[in-house]
C-alpha cells in the first residue's frame, strides 16, 4: 500500500543557502578592521587545515566534551589566525567574537534564487515542512535574516540534538516530531551519505540535491536527483498518490 507524502524535510547550508565569500575573505575582511594585513589564500589554507582537525577531535562541535557551537567555533578561528602568525591573546579572542556573530547576518548568507518558491510549493501541495540540519545554534536566527523561517514547522540542528548526521538518531528526532511513518517524509539535501543514504536506510524518501553536477554515484537513480528545486514539486507529486 502507498503512504501518501505529508512532510519534506531540509537540509539547509548548500541546499537553500550558501555562506556569500569564502572563508579566507570573511577573516581578512575582519583581521583588516583589526589592522593586520593576511592572505585569504593563507587564511583559507589555515582554516580547511583547523577546521578538519577540529572536526575530528571534537565531532558535533565538541557536544560530548562539554563545548558548545560557540567555543567551538572561536576556537577554530583563534587557531586558524595562530597558524597565519597572529598571536596577541586579545585580538585573536576579538576577532573570534566577532566572526561569530558576523554570521548572524544576513549579507553573509546567500539564499538560492529557488528556494523561496520551492518551499512557498511545498505549503501549497498541502505539505508541513522542517529543518534536520548538521548546524549549530545559529541556525534559527540565520534562517529568520534570510526570510525562510516561517517556512518550518520546526528545526533540528545537530548542536542542539547532540548528534550529527549520518547518524540516524537526529532523523529519528525528527520522525518523531512530524508523528508519521518514514514513508510520508521526504529528505532533501546535497550530502550523498547524509541526506540521501542515511534518510533512504531508515525508510525515508531521499532526494539528492546536485547543483553542481559534482555528483556520479551509481547508486542514485535520477528521479532521485535534482540539478535545482525548480522540478521539485512534481518530483513531490509522485509520492502523492
Amino acid at each position: 500500500m502507498c503512504v501518501p507524502l505529508r512532510w519534506v524535510l531540509w537540509d539547509v547550508k548548500d541546499t537553500l543557502l550558501k555562506v556569500r565569500a569564502s572563508v579566507g575573505e570573511q577573516y581578512c575582511k575582519e583581521a583588516e578592521r583589526m589592522g593586520l594585513s593576511v592572505s585569504p589564500v593563507e587564511v583559507d589554507t589555515a582554516f580547511h587545515q583547523v577546521y578538519k582537525r577540529y572536526s575530528s577531535r571534537y565531532p558535533n562541535y565538541g557536544i560530548s566534551q562539554g563545548m558548545d557551537g560557540q567555543s567551538w567555533w572561536t576556537g577554530v578561528v583563534r587557531d586558524t589566525f595562530s597558524l597565519c602568525r597572529v598571536h596577541d591573546p586579545v585580538l585573536l579572542n576579538t576577532m573570534a567574537h566577532n566572526l561569530y556573530h558576523n554570521f548572524y547576518n544576513a549579507e553573509n548568507w546567500e539564499v538560492f534564487p529557488d528556494s523561496k518558491t520551492a518551499l512557498e510549493d511545498c505549503s501549497s501541495l498541502g505539505l508541513k515542512l522542517g529543518v534536520v540540519s548538521n548546524f549549530d545554534s545559529r541556525l534559527e536566527a540565520i534562517l529568520r535574516v534570510c526570510g525562510l523561517l516561517p517556512h518550518f514547522s520546526f528545526l533540528i540542528t545537530s548542536e542542539l540534538a547532540g548528534v550529527a548526521k549520518p547518524n540516524t538518531a537526529i532523523f529519528d528526532q525528527a520522525l518523531q516530531q512530524c508523528g508519521v511513518p518514514a514513508a510520508s517524509v521526504v529528505y532533501i539535501g546535497d550530502n550523498y551519505v547524509n541526506d540521501y543514504l542515511t534518510p533512504r536506510s531508515m525508510g525515508i524518501h531521499g532526494i539528492l540535491l546536485d547543483r553542481k553536477n559534482k555528483h556520479n554515484q551509481r547508486g542514485v537513480p535520477p528521479e532521485h536527483r535534482l540539478s535545482s528545486l525548480e522540478g521539485l514539486p512534481s518530483r513531490l507529486q509522485q509520492y502523492m498518490h
